[in-house]
């Protein structure tokens, strides 16, 4: 009796440290292993705001569309040096930049590739919200995002093309189209209908733009928090990335503005080029590796996209309040695109650039 009381007693001990092992959800429990059922906050959570950020997105790019000029855009469009001078940094500059920086910290080909999937992505909308508030060219800002998300459509496979070869084969990274061409409209559609408001009701326009341009702000910071949740458990990558994303974005930033002054463009469009070359379409890169790497070799670099969107961020930020503390200082009661323009006014208007008629001498 004595002993069968024990033994109830150690069976009783053993289910109740047992049931504290395993969780009540448990759907098959052996000892202290589990199997529990797959947790899908992540993914419901990444679903809803995708959704919502979506909207959100769609409706600032209409205000930003507010402070389009129709005849500005279309003359960038007509003598498109402005546009050309991003292209080569979009496309140029920055595979070449990923390129050297992976041969220079000799990463592992894998991680190679992935800096040059960055790289190669066409510029992010951010771009357009954040030339906003350092008082860029929205004319072009609006135009170079457009037309650098379509030019991706040949330029990417084209880049991935020349730079991956010593690393992978070209044709084992898949191009998601679809999501380029769904950039693409959620970006001309909701810029379009600005253009249309700004057109016809100016005063209006104005109104949603500055409402436009707080939600666009506040909107950029909630995708880095958001970001920060869904893939709180991929922090763990080698150092060697996370210097390189923080070296990327700053080399994009400076060497596009460097590209520009040097291409003849005014200080405003320097600041819009800088802007549009070094901020990159971060979430077209995490697709393109999740469809393109198998489970294993995501852990070695699915999380360098995030890392690359907060510096490119930070950056950003460092950028914009430069410029305010710059203008503050200044006291200027004119901005310095109504100065340089002048300035460029009394050029003779024959200048010629590449074969291009540049717009910063019309």
């Amino acid at each position: 009796m004595q002993t069968n009381f024990l033994s109830q007693q150690f069976n009783a001990g053993f289910l109740a440290e047992n049931s504290m092992a395993c969780p009540a959800n448990a759907t098959i429990c052996d000892g202290t292993s589990c199997v529990l059922p797959e947790n899908t906050f992540n993914q419901t959570l990444s679903v809803v705001l995708s959704t919502v950020l979506t909207i959100m997105l769609a409706l600032v790019m209409f205000s930003m569309g507010c402070n389009v000029e129709l005849k500005n855009f279309l003359r960038h469009i007509r003598r498109p040096w402005g546009i050309f001078v991003g292209f080569l940094c979009q496309f140029g500059i920055m595979p070449l930049t990923a390129f050297l920086l992976s041969l220079a910290f000799n990463i592992l080909p894998i991680q190679a590739v992935v800096v040059l999937i960055m790289g190669c992505c066409p510029g992010g909308t951010a771009s357009n919200i954040i030339a906003y508030w350092v008082e860029g060219d929205m004319d072009l800002s609006i135009s170079m995002t457009t037309c650098s998300t379509l030019f991706a459509m040949g330029m990417m496979p084209l880049c991935l093309f020349i730079y991956t070869k010593m690393w992978t084969d070209s044709d084992a990274i898949v191009l998601p189209y679809d999501s380029i061409g769904i950039s693409l409209v959620a970006l001309v559609v909701p810029v379009s209908f600005g253009i249309f408001v700004n057109y016809k009701w100016p005063s209006k326009a104005k109104i949603i733009l500055k409402v436009g341009s707080i939600v666009g702000a506040v909107l950029i910071v909630i995708v880095a928090v958001v970001g920060g949740i869904l893939y709180q458990g991929s922090w763990i990558i080698s150092p060697k990335l996370w210097i390189i994303g923080t070296i990327f974005p700053a080399a994009g930033y400076t060497l596009g503005f460097f590209l520009a002054r040097l291409a003849g463009l005014s200080w405003h469009r320097c600041r819009t080029v800088s802007l549009e070359t070094g901020m990159q379409n971060t979430q077209l890169c995490s697709t393109i590796v999740q469809l393109s790497f198998t489970p294993e070799q995501l852990e070695l670099m699915f999380t360098f996209p995030l890392i690359y969107s907060i510096f490119q961020l930070l950056f950003a930020l460092l950028i914009l309040a430069g410029y305010r503390i710059y203008r503050r200082r200044c006291g200027k009661t004119q901005t310095d695109v109504e100065k340089t323009e002048q300035k460029e006014d009394s050029k003779s208007s024959a200048k010629i650039n590449g074969g291009f008629v540049s717009d910063e001498m019309k």
